[in-house]
């Protein structure tokens, strides 16, 4: 059974970082891309990173690029969003996912706030 477990979200100022994990269990994670989402209030859940089986392709959306990295340690099936000069608008619930055979799987999210 597929299961992704997120961590490493809170409440920081705004310019600060933060650090979110992704835990992954029930495959070999090294096979799939994985990403980020996030779902902030009132709003659609959105793209914010992702990465290739091998970490060597990354993505990101506009509003993310160059203060967000995304990263993965195949060794530990762990995948990681370093997220740097963060802005209120970046409070939202972060997702990890992942694509295997068309069906997506999603963690529980992790709480990010960003205070102006």
């Amino acid at each position: 059974q597929v299961q992704l477990v997120e961590s490493g979200g809170g409440l920081v100022q705004a310019g600060g970082s933060l650090r979110l994990s992704c835990a992954a269990s029930g495959r070999t994670f090294s096979n799939y891309a994985m990403n980020w989402f996030r779902q902030a209030p009132g709003k659609e859940r959105e793209f914010v990173a992702g990465v290739s089986w091998s970490g060597g392709v990354t993505s990101y959306a506009d509003s993310v690029k160059g203060r967000f990295t995304i990263s993965r340690d195949n060794a530990k099936n762990t995948v990681y969003l370093q997220m740097n000069r963060l802005k209120p608008e970046d409070t939202a619930v972060y997702y990890c996912n992942v694509r295997i055979r068309g069906q997506d799987y999603w963690g529980q999210g992790t709480q990010v706030t960003v205070s102006s």
